[in-house]
């Protein structure tokens, strides 16, 4: 496996990560610790060392099982985690959250159920409305001089959000949602990362499942699943948005490849500081994913694909109204 670099502060990851959420959280019930343990296991071994989890998933259950699963291999993977999120009133994990002295509390926390004396990259998971980037970036680069941190990182900000952070203390990583099926940080994300030297860590490269081409409009979830509320998931929407999977398989079949390692290999060739962290709970689906970084698209083919999809209009918000309120532009 290849490595990336991510930011000019020199975090160097293997080009393709592996995003741990769904072993713990969002996806139905929580996954057999000791099989996620193996799978992440299987992942070092086969080059990856790139591992993102969050306090909020679980919450905590998911960084303890990172943890847990990488303590053997201290100071040869980097962990990814995130603090943003707190309880409500009524104990969910729906509340905003980044004061100076919450995110400090939050990482105590984390080093401990990472079982790591300094986090490789911490992100804020959403950025809060109350409390200034320039505090938020501020409490960071503390907690980087106190050698707890290692790098700082924004997820789902907004360009001017993300360049008044990054004048208190340089930020390493954008992680938000891009894919084939969300292309919004092509407008303004992209070009601000390039000039200011941020990487870019794409969440939901696979666009939550749908672009691996196993999922239609028959498809029903775990009562827990997260994309039940998801309108991009409803069943109408499943159902036109076929189109999109369909010209996928079509353009894979032309290289003996699946839609998922072609939506992956497409990320990889837009630059060479996007790092996509595709989720998985199965060992195959780990492999097909991986097999996506022997695929390099040239600009011509790049160009057809593109030529391809432009007609193809998705239906459907990426988020419920709650969430997408969340998300700043």
């Amino acid at each position: 496996m290849k490595t990336r670099i991510l930011g000019k502060t020199g975090l160097e990851v293997s080009e393709l990560g592996l995003g741990c959420m769904g072993m713990s959280f969002g996806y139905g019930p929580a996954k057999d610790k000791k099989e996620m343990i193996q799978l992440i296991h299987a992942a070092v071994d086969k080059g990856i060392t790139f591992f993102d989890s969050a306090e909020v998933y679980g919450p905590y259950t998911n960084e303890e099982l990172v943890g847990e699963a990488l303590e053997p291999f201290k100071g040869k993977v980097v962990i990814a985690t995130k603090f943003g999120f707190g309880p409500d009133q009524d104990g969910r994990w729906t509340q905003l959250n980044s004061q100076p002295d919450h995110i400090k509390k939050v990482v105590e926390g984390s080093l401990k159920r990472l079982r790591i004396d300094s986090i490789d990259l911490l992100y804020q998971h959403r950025v809060d409305p109350n409390v200034p980037i320039e505090e938020v970036a501020g409490a960071v680069k503390d907690l980087i001089q106190a050698g707890k941190v290692k790098h700082f990182g924004l997820s789902e900000a907004g360009v001017k959000t993300i360049r008044r952070a990054h004048a208190i203390q340089p930020v390493a990583a954008l992680q938000s949602e891009y894919s084939l099926w969300w292309r919004e940080p092509e407008e303004e994300i992209l070009s601000t990362l390039e000039e200011l030297e941020i990487g870019f860590v794409p969440f939901s490269p696979l666009g939550k499942g749908f672009l691996t081409g196993k999922i239609d409009e028959q498809t029903t979830f775990d009562p827990t699943d997260f994309r039940n509320v998801v309108p991009r998931f409803a069943e109408e929407a499943r159902k036109a948005n076929q189109a999109l999977v369909d010209q996928l398989e079509i353009i894979a079949n032309g290289y003996q490849a699946t839609p998922a390692q072609i939506a992956l290999a497409w990320l990889l060739a837009q630059k060479p500081w996007i790092v996509p962290i595709p989720g998985t709970t199965k060992l195959h689906r780990l492999e097909e994913n991986i097999g996506a970084t022997a695929i390099i698209l040239s600009e011509s083919e790049l160009m057809e694909i593109d030529k391809a999809f432009e007609s193809l209009r998705i239906i459907g918000n990426r988020y419920p109204e709650s969430a997408q309120k969340m998300i700043d532009r």
